[in-house]
């Protein structure tokens, strides 16, 4: 991975301004995902979490700014050549094939990784990962509990075999029990060195794994600083994210 572009620096948004339609939505929005440390991007509803992911992964072209993947530019190509960069989302509300059995659901993504070699996340890694998903290897997804769907959606983008994984709101609308163990999988893919966006409304999820802070409000970036340096400094996060 460190021989192409800066391999300090694993995703950043540069300057972003995204709309739908006229909607204005990210106002020069920028950050930084350094190789194999995981950013919490945090912020009210509405305030342009989902919309950066969506950016990025080529569902909103910016009007303005730039999109680089290890040093390469990929703003305004499609979700298919930038998901060819290594980028892959775990996207909110899950969105499995619902049709299809947990071992479909997994090989259809499977893809080999950026510059050859050995793939790191095959059947047999994801069902290691995830012991429940191999019980169920031939459910439909429709039939898996919103938990076991998550876990999902998780391995089928670890199938594309990602250099940096985004990850929109994992723990919605899940059971307590399951959040943690969504959680202790997230924090075992940081300490493989996959470069990780966790997007959540949960701030004390986040500060939990995460090494870098962003939080967006009304689309633009109010706060921008490592998880340490806002626990050491006892910064007041209320004004931007309501309960904390």
């Amino acid at each position: 991975m460190a021989s192409e572009g800066s391999a300090a620096e694993a995703l950043v948004l540069s300057d972003i301004d995204a709309y739908y339609g006229d909607s204005h939505v990210l106002h020069r929005v920028s950050l930084r995902l350094r190789e194999g440390r995981l950013l919490g991007l945090l912020g009210r509803n509405g305030a342009g979490k989902s919309t950066c992911m969506n950016v990025v992964v080529g569902w909103v072209p910016p009007r303005r700014g730039q999109v680089t993947v290890y040093g390469t530019g990929v703003a305004g190509r499609s979700p298919e050549a930038i998901a060819g960069h290594g980028v892959a989302l775990v996207p909110q509300g899950r969105r499995v094939f619902r049709s299809l059995s947990v071992r479909e659901n997994l090989v259809v993504a499977a893809h080999k990784p950026r510059g050859g070699g050995a793939p790191l996340w095959t059947l047999e890694t994801v069902f290691a990962t995830f012991p429940r998903l191999e019980e169920r290897r031939d459910q439909y997804a429709s039939h898996l509990s919103g938990g076991e769907q998550q876990m999902l959606a998780i391995g089928r983008a670890l199938m594309s075999n990602p250099r940096v994984l985004l990850m929109d709101e994992p723990s919605e609308g899940l059971a307590p029990q399951i959040v943690a163990e969504v959680m202790a999988t997230i924090r075992r893919l940081k300490e493989q060195g996959l470069s990780i966006v966790l997007v959540e409304q949960s701030a004390k999820l986040v500060f939990d794994v995460a090494d870098d802070i962003v939080i967006l409000n009304s689309g633009r970036v109010v706060v921008d600083a490592t998880a340490e340096a806002l626990k050491r400094d006892e910064v007041d996060l209320h004004q931007h994210l309501g309960v904390f």
